[in-house]
């Protein structure tokens, strides 16, 4: 049934002619999917989820398929008898007025049980027809562009929109009703109870963090501070270790797989190289100190140990980017991209202060870019709805200070990372500046010196100073220096501590 000129057959061009391609369109499958939705509504509620009105071809369908949608919603029925009301009467359809049109549909109707199929190849068609004017606009953009318009930046963009395009469906954006975030939070919350360890997020493997957190919340940016030597990086490693060990994934009724247990970890190593992280996890999971393994002085033994750990780990869902010097929206667009193509549970940049911003206002300090790389990375916990952890550096003012726990106030360019940040995490031990303060042998101060590092061996401190869900307070860890290894707090008498 012919609706516009969209539509009609094209003769075959001369040679020299070139040939005219519409944009991909299946009027057919429109005029049937509406027919089948005015004879039996529940026909609507098949594709309602997945289907818009910007996603049908002929304009006329998506004001019908919009119309009806409507109706229905307020528990009306749409019928061509009520729907011709809505419509305007003027309209000429291949002769036909809006009335008989819809009656005519409505009469050569498919059933509903291929709606949701017709939906579906509506569906296909509107994408492809985005997927064309992405590359339409690549193509104009790559021949026009400015001679101080950097290649790299339309491939970041590109990425962007052809991202955007393919979760269309999970993040469409917009105003929601508040019933569906409740059930969203009920969701989560049945989803807490049946879990292991009772838990909403995602499970850090440190017990009394998760107690005080409830483990790592979808959509939030954490933030790790501290002053170097602090264990910064070991903790956000250990961490990363702890979520992709424990991956378990299980296959969806639409055939993709979705994280049950654990997660897919992508980490931003701007500091170390892959190697040095992996020397890292190694040393943490053998107990041999990474400085041994480096230096080749290790036993028989010990080797065949890092052999059998290293052939266990080849398949650990952790994925490290050592690229120096990246800036926020290089690191965007390869997030993006590997939720793409493997999958993505949680994000670690270490750290915030080696990022550099988008670099275009050449006038900003670097509190303004610090600014945007926050901003950015909070947008993107968001877009892609994982938690994402970032470490930090601390001023130097907590050396000045007799008392060196950090506060937040000591984070460097602090207004906007205190801002951004959902949770802000210090971690701190008390034994690195007691060892760096060590008194003259065989004096008084010497002995309560010594007195003081055996009560603080071994010993660490995760402050929680923010946290927008939740307690703040101190959670005590044990570190093992040798090993860059957190694990949870364990007393003399072997009982696990408990924080009140």
């Amino acid at each position: 049934m012919a609706l516009t000129d969209s539509n009609v057959l094209k003769l075959a061009p001369d040679a020299g002619t070139p040939v005219y391609r519409s944009a991909p369109h299946n009027i057919e499958a429109e005029q049937s999917l509406l027919g089948a939705i005015l004879v039996n509504n529940d026909a609507f509620y098949r594709v309602s989820d997945f289907l818009e009105p910007k996603h049908f071809f002929e304009p006329l369908h998506q004001t019908i398929f919009e119309t009806a949608g409507s109706l229905i919603r307020m528990g009306k029925v749409a019928t061509p008898v009520t729907m011709k009301t809505f419509l305007p009467a003027d309209t000429d359809i291949g002769g036909m007025t809006v009335g008989q049109y819809l009656a005519r549909v409505a009469a050569e109707a498919t059933t509903i049980i291929n709606a949701q199929d017709y939906g579906r190849t509506i569906y296909d068609m509107a994408l492809r027809r985005d997927l064309i004017r992405i590359g339409e606009d690549m193509v104009n953009v790559a021949f026009d562009a400015p001679v101080d318009f950097a290649p790299r930046a339309q491939i970041e963009d590109a990425e962007r929109q052809l991202y955007e395009l393919a979760e269309s469906g999970r993040y469409d954006g917009g105003f929601q009703r508040f019933s569906q975030a409740m059930k969203v939070a009920l969701d989560m919350a049945a989803n807490a109870y049946q879990r292991d360890g009772k838990l909403s997020g995602i499970s850090t493997g440190l017990r009394d963090l998760d107690s005080k957190m409830g483990g790592l919340q979808r959509s939030d940016l954490i933030i790790v501070a501290g002053r170097p030597g602090m264990g910064k990086t070991a903790f956000a490693t250990n961490i990363a270790y702890n979520i992709a060990e424990a991956h378990q994934a299980e296959v969806q009724a639409d055939g993709t797989m979705k994280s049950v247990n654990g997660g897919i970890v992508g980490f931003f190593s701007c500091e170390m190289s892959a190697e040095q992280l992996a020397t890292r996890i190694l040393a943490e999971q053998t107990g041999i100190a990474s400085s041994m393994i480096r230096r080749g002085g290790i036993k028989q033994d010990e080797f065949e140990r890092i052999r059998d750990y290293t052939i266990k780990l080849e398949h650990l869902p952790l994925y490290v980017d050592e690229t120096g010097g990246l800036s926020i929206s290089q690191l965007t667009a390869r997030a993006r991209r590997l939720k793409r193509q493997k999958g993505l549970d949680m994000i670690v940049v270490d750290y915030i202060q080696l990022l550099q911003g988008s670099g275009k206002r050449g006038n900003d300090n670097r509190v303004q870019e610090v600014t945007e790389i926050t901003t950015n990375l909070k947008a993107l916990a968001k877009e892609l709805n994982i938690p994402v952890i970032a470490l930090s550096q601390l001023s130097r003012q907590v050396e000045n200070r007799d008392d060196k726990h950090p506060q937040l106030a000591d984070l460097r360019e602090s207004g906007s990372i205190e801002q951004d940040a959902d949770v802000v995490l210090f971690v701190y031990r008390e034994e690195y500046y007691l060892q760096n303060k060590e008194p003259k042998p065989g004096t008084p101060e010497h002995e309560k010196w010594k007195l003081d590092m055996e009560l603080a061996h071994g010993k660490a401190e995760v402050i929680i100073a923010k946290q927008r869900h939740g307690p703040t307070g101190t959670v005590p860890l044990q570190f093992e220096g040798q090993f860059t290894r957190f694990s949870d707090f364990v007393e003399g008498d072997n009982l696990p501590y408990r924080v009140p």
